[in-house]
């Protein structure tokens, strides 16, 4: 027996290749998708549902106060009408592709969508805090499996390198987020906080009945239930559900400072060992892992946890600085976000353009760049900024966010074998989730602690030492005495405006910091662009 031949035998036999997705749509000699207009009418019609359950993300950000009043609830408890739906929704995201795999992508979207709807309708009829929390669970948990079971599909119907695929996409899950708080704050304005759940119930019956009705894709395969990873579906919970809940309350408990932070700290370590070791070590995992083993898609998730920090970041930290530096109200702040949702409708054309023209990882570099430099522009804001200043940063940066999305999408899921698409949807969209809960962790406690810094370093700087300082106190003190008619103390009214103006400047330089760092991030992003390929085209198999 020759080397060669000794060698062939002594190697193990190949591992079986992975079952292929069972799809009813027909594919062209080239392996294109050629779906029937009721499958792609269907697809738009998901569409509509992955909008909502994105949309509700933030849509009560602007209203938590009047929710608080019509619930009577505390300070620290109105938090968690946004964090557990957050956190209900980080658990079910991932385990969405095997799950529609079990049951069909079909009959998932019409229970996740419907079970959001009766989960809506819940949540306006809230009579307590409570009760607003357990449903809010319902709605993300029910809700969230929408956002990855529409990013697969849209492959499956359009096409693995169709960028029409990936624009939509890219559209739909950067507008969400950008019009959530803008949209919530006019509604509530305008009618009531309950419209804004009692907002999903018709286009949520209208999306479930006609996604029942005309998306018979797949088919479901209940072989899949025998012997399925129970370990796995729990350790995903424990890991996911502690590690949000530490993401979403550490900064407001101080971090490990609070035995809760610690406890849930804990669970999260165990859990994400205990799942790690049940991906790597079981036949038929609940979520695989060894999808990251692919280059495009594991440099993608990277970048898809920097734009969801960014992008959540960014949304969060602007309305706080508008509120507490510029003092503007719920209506003028969702003026100011409307013009990046505004630019980012108007660059989907452009970016859809360039995906087709250019080399994909060139379009992506270019809306990192655009992406950090829009934030970067928002470091030159003042306390004395109008409405002016703030539309440069924001158009650049929402130019940026669809230059970004679009070619992210296409570069890390088009990679994947089309038997990997369900599972890595899931992954991919966690990924994003997942950075935008570690920005906001990260930004609540940066502007804490740089608050703090900038507080006292400005409050050294007046003290009867310093003439200016004591001119300034003296000029402060016959105005407000001569303002006052001589009814108010000038001395202590004069350290009370010293006192605010400290505050305020501070504010603009805890901004800053946070925001430079937030650049910074997308800046060391760059770097790792390069190093993805472009996806070679892959063909979808039928089966008909």
């Amino acid at each position: 027996m020759s080397r060669s031949s000794a060698a062939a035998a002594a190697k193990p036999p190949a591992a079986p290749a992975p079952a292929q997705a069972a799809t009813t749509i027909r594919v062209d000699a080239a392996g294109n998708p050629r779906p029937e207009r009721r499958h792609l009418i269907g697809f738009f019609v998901m569409v509509i549902g992955m909008f909502m359950a994105i949309l509700d993300i933030q849509i009560v950000a602007s209203s938590l106060s009047e929710i608080q009043a019509g619930l009577g609830a505390a300070p620290d408890e109105i938090g968690w009408v946004q964090s557990s739906y957050l956190i209900a929704e980080v658990v079910i995201i991932p385990l969405s592709g095997w799950l529609s795999q079990v049951i069909s992508t079909r009959w998932l979207f019409v229970i996740s969508c419907g079970g959001f709807t009766l989960a809506s309708l819940a949540c306006a009829f809230s009579w307590s805090i409570e009760s607003m929390i357990f449903f809010r669970v319902l709605q993300g948990f029910l809700g969230g499996a929408m956002i990855p079971t529409v990013f697969a599909t849209s492959f499956f119907v359009l096409g693995r390198n169709n960028p029409r695929a990936s624009i939509l996409m890219g559209l739909i899950a950067t507008m969400g987020p950008t019009l959530g708080p803008t949209l919530g704050g006019w509604i509530t304005s305008a009618l009531s906080w309950h419209w804004l759940f009692l907002l999903n119930i018709i286009p949520g019956i209208f999306v479930t009945l006609s996604t029942a009705t005309l998306m018979d894709i797949d088919r479901p395969n209940l072989k899949l239930l025998k012997g399925f990873d129970l370990q796995g579906i729990v350790a995903v919970a424990v890991f996911l559900g502690s590690m949000q809940y530490v993401l979403e309350e550490g900064a407001k408990d101080d971090w490990f400072q609070s035995d809760t932070i610690v406890g849930f700290t804990a669970a999260a370590a165990f859990g994400a060992c205990w799942f790690f070791w049940r991906s790597f070590t079981f036949a038929r995992p609940v979520i695989d892992l060894r999808v990251f083993s692919n280059r495009n898609f594991a440099i993608g998730c990277l970048i898809a946890f920097s734009i969801g920090f960014g992008m959540y970041g960014s949304v969060y930290v602007l309305p706080l600085f508008l509120a507490r530096v510029s003092g503007y109200d719920s209506y003028h702040i969702g003026t100011v976000l409307a013009v990046t949702g505004l630019c980012q409708f108007l660059a989907t054309p452009i970016a859809g353009i360039l995906s087709r023209k250019l080399d994909a990882r060139a379009v992506l570099g270019i809306g990192v760049f655009f992406f950090a430099l829009g934030v970067y522009l928002n470091t030159f804001l003042t306390s004395e900024s109008g409405f002016s200043d703030f539309v440069l940063p924001q158009a650049v940066r929402g130019f940026g966010i669809m230059m970004c999305m679009i070619p992210a999408n296409m570069l890390a899921l088009g990679a994947l074998d089309i038997h990997q698409m369900k599972n890595g949807s899931g992954l991919y969209n966690l990924m994003r989730n997942t950075g935008g809960a570690f920005g906001l962790a990260a930004i609540n406690t940066l502007l804490t602690d740089r608050l703090a810094l900038h507080v006292s370093r400005l409050a050294e700087a007046v003290n009867p030492a310093r003439l200016a300082a004591t001119a300034k106190l003296e000029g402060l003190s016959s105005y407000v005495s001569t303002a006052a008619g001589g009814t108010i103390d000038g001395d202590k009214g004069a350290l009370a405006l010293v006192r605010q103006i400290v505050q305020q400047q501070a504010s603009v330089l805890a901004f800053t910091d946070v925001l430079l760092i937030m650049a910074g991030v997308f800046v060391f992003v760059l770097a790792f662009v390069p190093l993805m390929r472009l996806p070679k085209a892959t063909a979808i198999v039928a089966d008909h």
